[in-house]
């Protein structure tokens, strides 16, 4: 099972594809002697060879490579559709490789909303070149001009039928010469497989009960890996008794490296049943107690902060109407809650560990394996399979990290570690809880004159290789312990906590201030869309409160103060969608609200109308329907897109609702799916999506676009059915029915 490590050189070789010498489309293209690079777009500017991205094999197919991976976002199947399209062949001529550090580019974490924008703009650039090459390498072979042939499913044929295939120039075409950006991609309107709603090509096996995630793999001579965990954070071993444990049944080893304790055993309920062994046999010094659950908010703003102002604007001051208004919000700690527990295969064999992983960024991963576990890069390879629930920085790194410290004690046989339920709740990194506080007022025209936002978070990144230091957990409590690296921000424009809090809206007097807050009593990175979600619920809760006081309607209050047209187009058409009505009173059967949000202030426009029915005995909110408009630009694949929206839709719905980390101060207790509840079938929404499809504009990135805009719509729709205003997240029954009364 231990594939061995290979360059992308050894891999095209391995393929066939014939690389020839000297190719060049134009001499004078490249570039002179020791010239700085060019910049390039996208992911080409880190990984500038044509090799890097496309194989055009001896049979005229093509391979396809992206250092992105596939995490249920349905990316690999648009990025096929991309280099298809500016290949002239038919989807099902292409394969694709993703996410191997022995195979692929490095393209860092897919993270971010951002794979179309970048691993999809360096495929559709490398294509247009590639096509190019293979058109001018066809010309002088038939004797014609380049720019007369014609090209189709991978033949390129002359006016007087005179043909050549793609895999005819396979051993003739160079693609390990830099790619230079300089051929244009088709114009939209030929497109013929971008746009279309191609079948997912990841859905097939999970639908059908096939091997689909990493959770499913088992190879030959596997074993199983458990791992026990401390009472809570910093909690240190004292002892253990591992004899006791050696000698159950199945029992291959006990591994125990400071505070790290584990057990590797023949078949999975043997290890569980060890497991549960280590736990009664293992004593340990608790860590220090965690802060009190009912103050956490107050807690963190009064720790020590690093302060920033953001999206400052001054303009004269304007008579003051007396219109002022304050408000601040919260939102909790938010957990993952995979449905499947983290998992990853390890195998340790011949000096050189494979680690199977549905990690975001094989490449940072590997980089911290390597650190931790003392090898070089190149003994160390990482290759992605999807995991059954993976997006933000779940467990999915540690898992790798335990799986690999337990394979060094496997005699060279694959391990497969996947956690327990309690393992993922109690010990992934959570989303941030976030505190947000607004003040603004209104002038005589009754538009926004002035608006002051502060808001206070933790880091909302501690992926691996972020920072200096190992941001994996069992490094943390090894006999030569390696701490995690100091917490950072991310910068504008994209943002961390920040994220978001820049408003769209034009206001002519603004400030926002991020007070960043480095220690994290609580384990916190990466959740989807970092501080967004908290940004857009606070800053467009209160536009519908100064829309209440400017006595206008929330709809026609957001656009007049937009000025950027499809901002106002998305607004307008969701309101259209849902029927809007301006003025329509509401009660607790009914009420709707609206939310919208640029994300990051640079990717999707997404607008969303959320219905809303309130219990009046038990406080519960019912969602009945949400309707979202979403402009992303050039539209890759319109059902894909659709499935994200929907997707962070009901997510968001599900973190409004019902979702926060419960702890005491001797630890997490929210640690199963009954004290951290989720969404469940029958309370999913229906979903009304509509695209604006702007052909001619650059893809935007999408997948995380709707969560924010959903939170508002819900949060202003409970207060126009209750007249009340929750501000607290989530806006579960109890909160509810307190506020009601």
């Amino acid at each position: 099972m231990n594939a061995p490590v290979l360059s992308r050189r050894s891999f095209a070789k391995g393929m066939g594809a014939g690389i020839a010498l000297a190719f060049s489309l134009n001499p004078a293209d490249l570039l002179a002697q020791g010239a700085a690079p060019p910049s390039l777009p996208g992911s080409l500017q880190n990984n500038r060879k044509l090799d890097a991205w496309l194989h055009i094999n001896p049979d005229g197919t093509a391979t396809v490579i992206t250092g992105k991976v596939e995490l249920g976002q349905g990316i690999l199947t648009a990025l096929k559709q991309i280099a298809a399209e500016e290949l002239d062949l038919p989807l099902d001529r292409l394969t694709m490789i993703s996410g191997d550090t022995g195979r692929t580019p490095n393209e860092g974490q897919t993270a971010g909303s951002q794979s179309v924008e970048n691993s999809g703009t360096a495929l559709r650039l490398a294509s247009a070149e590639v096509r190019a090459m293979l058109l001018e390498l066809a010309a002088q072979k038939l004797g014609a001009p380049a720019d007369t042939l014609k090209v189709a499913d991978g033949v390129i044929s002359t006016a007087d039928g005179r043909k050549i295939s793609y895999g005819d120039l396979a051993s003739s075409v160079d693609l390990k010469r830099e790619a230079t950006a300089k051929f244009k991609p088709k114009d939209p309107s030929t497109h013929k497989i971008v746009g279309q709603s191609i079948e997912r090509i990841d859905i097939p096996a999970k639908v059908s009960g096939g091997a689909a995630y990493v959770q499913d793999m088992r190879p030959a001579g596997m074993v199983h890996g458990r791992v026990v965990r401390p009472p809570r954070y910093g909690s240190t071993l004292e002892s253990v008794d591992e004899a006791s444990v050696k000698a159950l049944p199945g029992v291959i080893a006990v591994v125990r490296d400071g505070s790290f304790l584990g057990v590797v055993a023949e078949r999975e309920e043997q290890a569980v049943k060890a497991r549960e062994a280590l736990v009664k046999a293992a004593k340990w010094k608790p860590g220090p107690e965690l802060p009190d659950p009912a103050n956490i908010h107050a807690h963190l703003k009064s720790l020590p902060s690093t302060d920033s102002t953001l999206g400052v604007k001054q303009a004269p001051a304007l008579a003051a109407t007396g219109k002022t208004l304050e408000a601040s919000y919260t939102k909790p700690y938010l957990a993952h809650a995979s449905i499947g527990p983290s998992a990853a295969l390890a195998e340790f064999k011949d000096g050189k560990l494979t680690v199977w992983t549905h990690s975001q960024g094989v490449f940072p991963l590997r980089h911290e394996l390597t650190s931790i576990l003392k090898m070089p890069a190149e003994n160390i390879r990482c290759i992605h399979v999807e995991g059954s629930g993976c997006y933000g920085q779940n467990g999915a790194d540690d898992v790798a990290l335990d799986a690999a410290l337990l394979a060094r004690a496997a005699n060279g046989r694959p391990v497969r570690l996947q956690w327990m339920r309690d393992d993922e709740f109690a010990w992934e990194p959570y989303g941030a809880a976030m505190s947000m506080s607004v003040r603004a007022s209104l002038d005589a025209d009754n538009k926004i004159a002035d608006w002051h936002y502060e808001l206070w978070s933790n880091t909302h990144s501690m992926r691996p290789e972020s920072t200096k230091g190992a941001n994996v957990l069992a490094a943390w409590y090894l006999a030569e312990p390696q701490p995690h690296g100091p917490p950072q921000g991310i910068p504008q424009p994209a943002g961390g906590g920040d994220r978001n809090s820049i408003p769209l809206y034009d206001f002519p007097n603004q400030k926002v201030v991020h007070h960043f807050i480095p220690d994290m009593p609580i384990r916190v990175s990466a959740l989807r869309t970092l501080g967004a979600y908290a940004n857009v619920f606070a800053l467009e809760s209160f536009m519908d409160e100064m829309a209440a006081l400017a006595q206008a309607d929330p709809v026609a209050f957001r656009l007049a103060h937009l000025k950027d047209p499809r901002a106002k187009a998305v607004i307008e058409k969701v309101a259209a969608m849902a029927n809007w009505k301006p003025g329509e009173a509401g009660s607790l059967a009914r009420g709707r609200g609206i939310g919208f949000a640029k994300y990051k202030n640079l990717a999707c426009y997404v607008a969303c109308i959320a219905e809303v029915a309130v219990d009046r005995a038990s406080g519960k909110v019912r969602v009945p329907h949400v309707w979202a408009a979403i402009d992303s630009g050039l539209v890759i694949n319109p059902d894909g897109l659709k499935n994200q929206t929907e997707g962070g839709i009901i997510q968001s719905a599900s973190w409004t609702l019902f979702e926060r980390v419960r702890f005491d101060r001797n630890g997490i207790t929210s640690r199963d799916w009954s004290s951290y509840p989720i969404m469940t079938m029958p309370e999913v929404p229906k979903v009304t999506v509509e695209l604006i499809n702007r052909p001619n504009e650059r893809p935007l990135g999408s997948g995380e676009g709707s969560q924010g805009p959903a939170v508002a719509a819900i949060a202003n729709a409970v207060a126009h059915a209750t007249g009340k205003r929750l501000r607290d997240l989530p806006l579960d029954a109890g909160r509810v029915k307190a506020a009601i009364g």
